[in-house]
């Protein structure tokens, strides 16, 4: 499985929702994938003011704003 991951520089509270994602990806062995908004016109629009914001491969978000592990480990088990 993989999640994208939109974020941008210096916001921490994407770094912290990384590591969160992060702690999880130990657990459930998902890949990764970085996204800066700010690369991409439709994911500045889509995500700007909702950034963190983790997404499956499908397009469903599973958590965004302050990412919680617990809220984001029950959107990962339900998507499995």
């Amino acid at each position: 499985m993989k999640l994208y991951f939109y974020t941008k520089t210096g916001c921490p509270l994407c770094d912290k929702g990384l590591d969160v994602t992060k702690d999880l990806q130990k657990k459930y062995s998902f890949e990764i994938i970085e996204r800066d908004i700010y690369s991409n016109e439709e994911w500045l629009e889509l995500y700007q003011i909702r950034i963190p914001v983790v997404e499956d491969e499908n397009g469903y978000v599973l958590e965004e704003g302050i990412i919680s592990s617990p809220a984001l480990e029950k959107k990962i088990n339900e998507r499995v």
